[in-house]
């Protein structure tokens, strides 16, 4: 049996938990969940992040890699296999949202490397930090080079398929990554002073009451585990039967929030016990965006013995965080233009090249905020499709809806070579948890959204964010309703045989495994 047409698969499944784990870990955890907290109230973030990781993040996580593996399809042809082909641009929209964080997340991962060599080479003020982050910015042919740079060295690893590409270059990075963190965190927690971070980090206030603070730990949870992107369907197609997707979905979204945390102890730890006072601390946390990674941690790093020893860690960390995330990125998109008939190399050049043109409005759109020059299209940006794995986590939710919620589990979740069995549990959070809390959700956030001021953060906020995500949203499902109308019956041709256990697919077959001749009786429904 060959899986993707030309045998490429990961070789063990420790190869497939660490690209898995690649593909959730990236600067969402060390750039955006920071970022995130401080924007709201910091514990009071916390509880709904928490909160989502189980009722929303791991269970889209473990149905996406159960489709991946049951269809051998990208997101597209997942969705036209289980769905039919009308459906098929479903999945596209999967694919869309991730390669759209992908045009943006290529600039920030530039950032990154800017910050990792200056670091490393001094090159980098950690006396005038703001004034280095502004001339940055305002120097566009640096900030497209290392754009281009981070896009070019993920088509590179890309190009040499699974095997040794990305699974490869994740058996090396993840586990570093993870050491790198871990010496920052204990560093950062023998400063005296660093349990008010810890305090500020974990203790909830009045934003815990606000639609926007649930709503941005729902898109953060979903964000951060790469849940509503692709990541694992594309992943999933990839796998062996034998390979047991469940366990590696918990160990996957338990991994991701570690490091989270992990990154937001030594974060606010750092903050907290170098300011000089608690004010200072608080409304530089309480800035949040971009400005509190490249501005404020700088600043405090040069205050710290051993300081740029850290500085040099922090942003390396951040360099590799973001490429294996920007990897899986790649990997979702290229697998639906591989379904619908085009030549790998062909589509990584393409999508090279549209990561770069589309990239280029969030590298170049810098306006004054507040006294201080904004990267205010990549924050809408990152707004807008953050959001948009809302409608990702439906459209699973609506998948397994059809399929049938106790037969999905039963024929397809729990197959004889899953190390862990998923219970009727997963049955109640699809048939009332997640359906309920997203409507909840979409409601308060619309209604608190209407209410608030129109020109606070427009871009991002307010009535004017929600026309704005109205209008990017509509045009993207109107483009990719009529591509799916165009190649869905090319990457959905075969339709999922609704009785059949997973086990007892001839298509899932790996070539050492023992042919299994008889037929199932119907599944439950």
């Amino acid at each position: 049996m060959i899986l993707t047409g030309k045998g490429d698969a990961f070789t063990s499944k420790w190869g497939l938990l660490l690209a898995a784990l690649g593909a959730a870990i990236g600067t969402g955890n060390i750039w955006r969940f920071p970022k995130e907290v401080a924007n709201n109230g910091g514990g009071s973030f916390m509880i709904p992040y928490v909160i989502f990781l189980f009722s929303w993040s791991i269970p889209i996580l473990l149905v996406e890699f159960t489709i991946g593996k049951k269809s051998r399809k990208g997101t597209m042809g997942s969705f036209g296999a289980f769905l039919g082909e009308k459906k098929a641009w479903m999945g596209a929209w999967m694919a869309w949202v991730s390669t759209a964080i992908g045009f943006y997340y290529a600039v920030v991962m530039g950032w990154t490397i800017r910050y990792a060599v200056g670091a490393a080479s001094g090159t980098i003020s950690f006396v005038n930090p703001q004034g280095t982050w502004e001339s940055f910015l305002q120097s566009p042919m640096l900030v497209i080079a290392l754009q281009v740079t981070a896009i070019l060295i993920t088509a590179v690893i890309v190009y040499r398929g699974i095997e040794k590409g990305v699974e490869r270059i994740n058996n090396i990075l993840i586990p570093v990554l993870f050491v790198m963190l871990l010496f920052n965190m204990i560093f950062a927690l023998t400063l005296p002073g660093s349990l008010r971070g810890i305090s500020y980090l974990f203790t909830p206030g009045k934003e815990l009451f606000q639609a926007r603070t649930w709503v941005s730990a729902l898109a953060q949870s979903a964000w951060s585990c790469s849940a509503g992107m692709g990541m694992a369907i594309t992943y999933g197609s990839y796998t062996r039967r034998k390979h047991d997707t469940n366990l590696n979905t918990f160990l996957t979204g338990f991994g991701d929030t570690s490091v989270s945390l992990i990154a937001g102890i030594m974060i606010f730890s750092t903050v907290f016990a170098l300011s000089g006072s608690m004010a200072s601390a608080t409304a530089a946390v309480e800035e949040g965006g971009s400005g509190l990674t490249f501005i404020h941690l700088p600043s405090l790093f040069g205050k710290m013995w051993g300081g740029g020893v850290i500085a040099v860690f922090f942003f390396l960390a951040m360099s590799f965080a973001a490429l294996t995330s920007m990897i899986s990125t790649y990997e979702a998109a290229i697998r639906n233009f591989v379904d619908a008939g085009w030549k790998r190399t062909k589509a990584i050049i393409v999508l090279s090249i549209g990561m770069i043109l589309f990239g280029l409005p969030s590298a170049l759109i810098i306006l004054p905020v507040g006294g201080r020059s904004l990267p205010v299209f990549l924050d809408h940006q990152d707004h807008i499709w953050g959001m948009g794995l809302l409608l990702s986590g439906f459209f699973i939710y609506y998948l397994v809806y059809k399929y049938g919620v106790t037969r999905f589990r039963e024929n397809l979740i729990n197959s004889k070579y899953s190390n862990l069995r998923i219970g009727k549990w997963f049955d109640i959070l699809f048939k009332y948890v997640i359906p309920v809390e997203l409507a909840l959700l979409v409601i308060w956030y619309i209604i608190q959204s209407a209410m608030a001021d129109p020109w606070d953060q427009w871009w991002m906020s307010g009535p004017v964010g929600l026309v704005l995500i109205a209008i990017e949203w509509g045009l993207a499902i109107m483009f990719l309703r009529w591509i799916g109308s165009r190649v869905g019956h090319k990457v959905s041709a075969t339709r999922i045989d609704m009785s059949r256990p997973l086990e007892f697919d001839a298509d899932t077959l790996d070539d050492d495994d023992e042919v299994i001749v008889q037929r199932p009786e119907a599944g439950p429904t």
